[in-house]
Protein backbone atom coordinates (compact mmCIF):
# COMPACT_ATOMS: atom_id res chain seq x y z
CA UNK A 1 0.00 0.00 0.00
CA UNK A 2 1.07 3.57 -0.58
CA UNK A 3 0.05 6.47 1.58
CA UNK A 4 -1.89 9.23 -0.16
CA UNK A 5 0.78 11.78 0.70
CA UNK A 6 3.39 9.81 -1.22
CA UNK A 7 1.31 9.91 -4.38
CA UNK A 8 0.92 13.65 -4.00
CA UNK A 9 4.57 14.39 -3.31
CA UNK A 10 5.74 12.17 -6.18
CA UNK A 11 3.15 13.54 -8.58
CA UNK A 12 5.55 14.29 -11.41
CA UNK A 13 7.01 10.80 -11.21
CA UNK A 14 3.59 9.21 -10.93
CA UNK A 15 2.51 10.84 -14.19
CA UNK A 16 5.22 8.79 -15.86
CA UNK A 17 5.25 5.53 -13.92
CA UNK A 18 2.04 5.48 -11.83
CA UNK A 19 1.50 5.76 -8.09
CA UNK A 20 0.45 2.41 -6.78
CA UNK A 21 0.90 0.38 -3.68
CA UNK A 22 1.10 -1.77 -3.13
CA UNK A 23 -1.84 -11.45 1.70
CA UNK A 24 -14.13 -24.52 6.36
CA UNK A 25 -14.79 -22.37 3.35
CA UNK A 26 -15.08 -18.69 2.80
CA UNK A 27 -18.26 -16.66 3.03
CA UNK A 28 -17.00 -15.10 -0.18
CA UNK A 29 -17.22 -16.65 -3.61
CA UNK A 30 -13.89 -18.33 -4.30
CA UNK A 31 -11.60 -16.00 -2.52
CA UNK A 32 -7.43 -13.27 2.48
CA UNK A 33 -3.81 -11.42 3.88
CA UNK A 34 -2.59 -7.88 3.12
CA UNK A 35 -0.05 -5.41 1.75
CA UNK A 36 1.30 -1.99 0.74
CA UNK A 37 4.45 0.12 0.42
CA UNK A 38 6.56 1.59 3.18
CA UNK A 39 9.83 3.14 4.23
CA UNK A 40 12.81 0.83 4.44
CA UNK A 41 14.63 -0.01 7.63
CA UNK A 42 18.19 -1.23 7.71
CA UNK A 43 19.42 -3.35 10.57
CA UNK A 44 22.33 -5.54 11.47
CA UNK A 45 20.77 -8.93 11.90
CA UNK A 46 18.27 -9.90 14.57
CA UNK A 47 17.58 -7.75 17.56
CA UNK A 48 15.24 -7.59 20.48
CA UNK A 49 12.62 -4.85 20.25
CA UNK A 50 10.73 -2.74 22.71
CA UNK A 51 7.07 -3.23 23.49
CA UNK A 52 4.84 -6.16 24.29
CA UNK A 53 4.60 -9.43 22.45
CA UNK A 54 1.96 -11.77 21.08
CA UNK A 55 2.03 -15.31 19.80
CA UNK A 56 -0.58 -16.31 17.19
CA UNK A 57 -1.92 -19.75 17.85
CA UNK A 58 -2.19 -19.19 21.61
CA UNK A 59 -5.29 -17.51 22.93
CA UNK A 60 -7.00 -17.04 19.58
CA UNK A 61 -10.76 -16.77 19.30
CA UNK A 62 -11.19 -20.00 17.43
CA UNK A 63 -10.94 -20.90 13.78
CA UNK A 64 -9.62 -23.65 11.63
CA UNK A 65 -6.12 -22.73 10.43
CA UNK A 66 -4.48 -25.08 7.95
CA UNK A 67 -6.65 -28.08 7.27
CA UNK A 68 -7.81 -30.66 4.76
CA UNK A 69 -9.78 -28.00 2.89
CA UNK A 70 -6.61 -26.00 2.18
CA UNK A 71 -4.65 -26.45 -1.03
CA UNK A 72 -0.88 -26.07 -1.03
CA UNK A 73 -1.37 -22.85 -3.00
CA UNK A 74 -3.53 -21.42 -0.19
CA UNK A 75 -0.68 -21.87 2.31
CA UNK A 76 1.73 -19.55 0.46
CA UNK A 77 2.37 -15.83 0.74
CA UNK A 78 1.77 -13.77 -2.40
CA UNK A 79 3.20 -10.34 -3.17
CA UNK A 80 2.54 -7.75 -5.86
CA UNK A 81 5.16 -5.48 -7.43
CA UNK A 82 4.83 -1.93 -8.69
CA UNK A 83 5.32 -3.39 -12.19
CA UNK A 84 2.00 -5.24 -11.72
CA UNK A 85 3.74 -8.59 -11.36
CA UNK A 86 2.41 -11.26 -8.98
CA UNK A 87 4.88 -13.45 -7.07
CA UNK A 88 4.62 -16.28 -4.56
CA UNK A 89 6.91 -16.07 -1.53
CA UNK A 90 8.47 -18.98 0.38
CA UNK A 91 9.74 -17.50 3.69
CA UNK A 92 11.99 -20.39 4.84
CA UNK A 93 13.70 -20.48 1.44
CA UNK A 94 13.72 -16.67 1.16
CA UNK A 95 12.52 -17.12 -2.40
CA UNK A 96 10.15 -15.11 -4.61
CA UNK A 97 8.75 -16.88 -7.68
CA UNK A 98 7.15 -14.83 -10.44
CA UNK A 99 3.67 -15.99 -11.48
CA UNK A 100 2.84 -13.36 -14.07
CA UNK A 101 1.54 -9.87 -14.70
CA UNK A 102 -1.92 -8.96 -13.45
CA UNK A 103 -4.54 -9.21 -16.18
CA UNK A 104 -7.04 -6.68 -14.82
CA UNK A 105 -8.37 -4.46 -17.60
CA UNK A 106 -8.26 -1.12 -15.83
CA UNK A 107 -6.27 2.10 -15.90
CA UNK A 108 -6.32 2.21 -12.09
CA UNK A 109 -3.18 1.32 -10.14
CA UNK A 110 -2.89 -1.66 -7.75
CA UNK A 111 -2.56 -0.64 -4.12
CA UNK A 112 -3.15 -3.55 -1.74
CA UNK A 113 -3.91 -7.26 -1.73
CA UNK A 114 -5.52 -9.96 0.40
CA UNK A 115 -5.77 -13.68 -0.30
CA UNK A 116 -8.72 -15.84 0.70
CA UNK A 117 -8.90 -19.45 1.78
CA UNK A 118 -9.41 -20.57 -1.81
CA UNK A 119 -6.09 -18.99 -2.84
CA UNK A 120 -7.80 -16.19 -4.76
CA UNK A 121 -6.25 -12.74 -4.46
CA UNK A 122 -8.44 -9.70 -3.83
CA UNK A 123 -6.59 -6.68 -5.22
CA UNK A 124 -7.42 -3.06 -4.37
CA UNK A 125 -7.05 -0.71 -7.34
CA UNK A 126 -7.06 3.07 -6.92
CA UNK A 127 -7.63 5.95 -9.34
CA UNK A 128 -6.08 9.32 -8.50
CA UNK A 129 -6.42 12.80 -9.96
CA UNK A 130 -3.35 13.28 -12.23
CA UNK A 131 -3.06 16.96 -11.32
CA UNK A 132 -3.96 17.20 -7.64
CA UNK A 133 -3.22 13.65 -6.46
CA UNK A 134 -6.52 13.08 -4.68
CA UNK A 135 -7.92 9.55 -4.82
CA UNK A 136 -11.08 9.66 -6.93
CA UNK A 137 -12.14 6.02 -7.14
CA UNK A 138 -11.34 2.57 -5.83
CA UNK A 139 -12.36 -1.02 -6.52
CA UNK A 140 -11.41 -4.59 -5.61
CA UNK A 141 -10.78 -7.19 -8.32
CA UNK A 142 -10.42 -10.94 -7.84
CA UNK A 143 -7.17 -12.33 -9.30
CA UNK A 144 -6.03 -15.92 -9.81
CA UNK A 145 -2.86 -16.84 -7.94
CA UNK A 146 -2.26 -19.57 -10.54
CA UNK A 147 -1.72 -17.33 -13.56
CA UNK A 148 -2.50 -13.74 -12.44
CA UNK A 149 -5.63 -13.63 -14.60
CA UNK A 150 -8.31 -11.21 -13.44
CA UNK A 151 -12.10 -11.23 -13.30
CA UNK A 152 -13.53 -9.03 -16.08
CA UNK A 153 -15.27 -6.67 -13.64
CA UNK A 154 -14.52 -5.59 -10.07
CA UNK A 155 -16.17 -7.52 -7.24
CA UNK A 156 -16.34 -4.50 -4.92
CA UNK A 157 -16.93 -0.84 -5.77
CA UNK A 158 -15.54 1.25 -2.92
CA UNK A 159 -16.83 4.47 -1.36
CA UNK A 160 -15.23 7.82 -0.52
CA UNK A 161 -12.58 7.64 2.26
CA UNK A 162 -12.26 3.93 1.49
CA UNK A 163 -10.75 4.04 -2.01
CA UNK A 164 -7.18 3.25 -0.84
CA UNK A 165 -7.14 0.27 1.51
CA UNK A 166 -5.17 -1.93 3.79
CA UNK A 167 -6.80 -5.36 3.81
CA UNK A 168 -6.65 -8.90 5.21
CA UNK A 169 -8.85 -11.92 5.82
CA UNK A 170 -9.38 -13.32 9.33
CA UNK A 171 -11.24 -16.45 10.39
CA UNK A 172 -14.58 -15.75 12.05
CA UNK A 173 -15.11 -16.60 15.71
CA UNK A 174 -16.01 -20.26 16.02
CA UNK A 175 -14.36 -21.06 12.71
CA UNK A 176 -17.41 -20.51 10.52
CA UNK A 177 -15.97 -18.88 7.42
CA UNK A 178 -13.81 -15.79 7.16
CA UNK A 179 -14.21 -12.03 6.74
CA UNK A 180 -12.27 -9.52 4.65
CA UNK A 181 -11.28 -6.66 6.95
CA UNK A 182 -10.16 -3.32 5.54
CA UNK A 183 -8.67 -0.03 6.66
CA UNK A 184 -8.93 3.32 4.92
CA UNK A 185 -5.56 4.92 4.18
CA UNK A 186 -4.97 8.54 5.20
CA UNK A 187 -2.29 11.09 4.38
CA UNK A 188 1.19 10.91 5.87
CA UNK A 189 1.05 12.36 9.37
CA UNK A 190 -2.52 13.43 8.78
CA UNK A 191 -4.19 11.08 11.26
CA UNK A 192 -7.23 10.96 9.00
CA UNK A 193 -7.73 7.27 8.34
CA UNK A 194 -11.38 6.26 8.95
CA UNK A 195 -10.17 3.18 10.82
CA UNK A 196 -11.42 -0.40 10.58
CA UNK A 197 -14.11 -1.75 8.30
CA UNK A 198 -15.06 -4.92 6.49
CA UNK A 199 -16.59 -6.10 3.22
CA UNK A 200 -20.14 -7.43 3.52
CA UNK A 201 -20.01 -10.98 2.07
CA UNK A 202 -23.50 -10.74 0.55
CA UNK A 203 -23.67 -7.23 -0.87
CA UNK A 204 -19.89 -6.81 -1.36
CA UNK A 205 -20.16 -3.33 0.09
CA UNK A 206 -18.09 -1.48 2.70
CA UNK A 207 -19.26 -1.66 6.33
CA UNK A 208 -17.50 0.66 8.77
CA UNK A 209 -16.66 -0.76 12.21
CA UNK A 210 -14.77 1.81 14.31
CA UNK A 211 -11.75 4.02 14.40
CA UNK A 212 -8.68 2.58 16.04
CA UNK A 213 -8.03 3.15 19.73
CA UNK A 214 -6.30 4.22 21.95
CA UNK A 215 -5.42 7.72 20.73
CA UNK A 216 -1.96 6.61 19.56
CA UNK A 217 -3.64 4.66 16.77
CA UNK A 218 -6.72 6.78 16.08
CA UNK A 219 -6.67 7.94 12.47
CA UNK A 220 -3.47 6.03 11.68
CA UNK A 221 -3.05 4.11 8.44
CA UNK A 222 -2.41 0.39 8.66
CA UNK A 223 -1.94 -2.74 6.63
CA UNK A 224 -3.65 -5.90 7.88
CA UNK A 225 -2.99 -9.60 8.12
CA UNK A 226 -5.20 -12.25 9.69
CA UNK A 227 -4.71 -15.77 11.00
CA UNK A 228 -6.52 -19.07 10.96
CA UNK A 229 -7.07 -18.89 14.72
CA UNK A 230 -9.28 -15.82 14.32
CA UNK A 231 -6.85 -12.99 15.01
CA UNK A 232 -6.30 -9.75 13.12
CA UNK A 233 -3.10 -7.69 13.19
CA UNK A 234 -2.10 -4.27 11.90
CA UNK A 235 1.19 -2.78 10.70
CA UNK A 236 0.86 0.90 11.62
CA UNK A 237 2.60 3.86 10.02
CA UNK A 238 3.19 5.49 13.37
CA UNK A 239 6.54 6.90 14.45
CA UNK A 240 8.04 4.53 15.39
CA UNK A 241 6.41 1.79 13.33
CA UNK A 242 4.29 -0.59 15.42
CA UNK A 243 2.52 -3.90 14.99
CA UNK A 244 -0.52 -4.68 17.13
CA UNK A 245 -3.47 -7.01 17.54
CA UNK A 246 -6.83 -5.49 16.52
CA UNK A 247 -10.18 -6.16 18.17
CA UNK A 248 -12.43 -6.93 15.20
CA UNK A 249 -15.51 -5.47 16.94
CA UNK A 250 -14.18 -2.29 18.59
CA UNK A 251 -11.01 -1.45 16.66
CA UNK A 252 -8.98 -1.42 19.89
CA UNK A 253 -5.27 -2.14 19.36
CA UNK A 254 -3.48 -4.21 22.01
CA UNK A 255 -0.31 -6.28 22.42
CA UNK A 256 1.64 -3.68 20.48
CA UNK A 257 5.23 -4.09 19.39
CA UNK A 258 7.61 -1.36 18.26
CA UNK A 259 9.51 -2.57 15.20
CA UNK A 260 12.91 -1.07 15.92
CA UNK A 261 15.14 -0.27 12.96
CA UNK A 262 12.23 0.24 10.56
CA UNK A 263 11.42 3.77 9.42
CA UNK A 264 7.87 5.07 9.19
CA UNK A 265 6.87 3.83 5.73
CA UNK A 266 5.57 5.61 2.69
CA UNK A 267 4.66 2.27 1.12
CA UNK A 268 4.44 -1.08 2.85
CA UNK A 269 3.04 -4.62 3.00
CA UNK A 270 2.41 -7.16 5.75
CA UNK A 271 1.84 -10.89 6.15
CA UNK A 272 1.79 -13.59 8.82
CA UNK A 273 3.23 -17.05 8.16
CA UNK A 274 4.51 -19.88 10.37
CA UNK A 275 4.36 -17.97 13.65
CA UNK A 276 6.17 -14.85 12.39
CA UNK A 277 5.28 -11.56 10.78
CA UNK A 278 6.89 -10.34 7.56
CA UNK A 279 7.02 -6.59 6.95
CA UNK A 280 7.84 -5.45 3.42
CA UNK A 281 9.16 -1.89 3.14
CA UNK A 282 10.65 0.36 0.47
CA UNK A 283 11.69 3.99 0.80
CA UNK A 284 10.86 6.34 -2.09
CA UNK A 285 11.37 4.35 -5.31
CA UNK A 286 13.93 1.90 -3.89
CA UNK A 287 13.54 -1.88 -4.03
CA UNK A 288 11.90 -3.53 -1.04
CA UNK A 289 13.48 -5.02 2.05
CA UNK A 290 11.84 -7.72 4.17
CA UNK A 291 11.86 -7.55 7.97
CA UNK A 292 10.93 -10.62 10.04
CA UNK A 293 9.41 -10.26 13.49
CA UNK A 294 9.16 -13.46 15.57
CA UNK A 295 6.93 -12.87 18.62
CA UNK A 296 7.87 -16.21 20.19
CA UNK A 297 11.51 -15.15 20.54
CA UNK A 298 10.78 -11.41 20.59
CA UNK A 299 13.34 -10.82 17.83
CA UNK A 300 13.33 -8.46 14.87
CA UNK A 301 15.52 -9.22 11.85
CA UNK A 302 15.73 -6.13 9.65
CA UNK A 303 18.28 -7.85 7.42
CA UNK A 304 16.12 -10.91 6.73
CA UNK A 305 16.08 -9.94 3.04
CA UNK A 306 17.46 -6.69 1.63
CA UNK A 307 17.15 -5.16 -1.84
CA UNK A 308 15.09 -8.03 -3.22
CA UNK A 309 15.30 -6.69 -6.78
CA UNK A 310 11.82 -5.24 -7.12
CA UNK A 311 9.40 -3.06 -5.23
CA UNK A 312 6.54 -4.72 -3.32
CA UNK A 313 3.28 -2.79 -3.18
CA UNK A 314 1.01 -5.54 -1.90
CA UNK A 315 1.14 -8.82 0.02
CA UNK A 316 -1.49 -11.39 0.89
CA UNK A 317 -1.68 -14.64 2.79
CA UNK A 318 -4.75 -16.74 3.51
CA UNK A 319 -6.03 -18.10 6.80
CA UNK A 320 -4.71 -21.48 5.61
CA UNK A 321 -1.16 -20.32 6.38
CA UNK A 322 0.59 -22.35 9.09
CA UNK A 323 0.38 -20.96 12.62
CA UNK A 324 3.70 -22.47 13.70
CA UNK A 325 7.16 -22.68 12.12
CA UNK A 326 7.77 -25.72 9.89
CA UNK A 327 9.20 -28.65 11.83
Amino acid sequence: MKLFGVCLSLLAIRLAVGCSATGGGSQFDNEGGSSGEGGSGQGAGSQGGSGGGFIPGSGGSGGFGPGDDCSDAAKLIYVLSDANDLYSFDPPAKKFTKIGQLGCQTTMQPNSMAVDRNAVAWVNYVESDPFFGDDTNGVIYKVSTKDASCDPAPTVNLISNWFRLGMGFSTNDGGMGETLYITGTGTIGGGDSPGLGKINPLSFSVETIANFSPSTFKGQSAELTGTGDGRLFGYYTTTPVQVGQIDKVTGAVTNTKVITGLETPSAWAFSFWGGSFYLYAAASLNNSNVTKYDPATNTIDNAYMTNIGFRIVGAGVSTCAPLEPPK
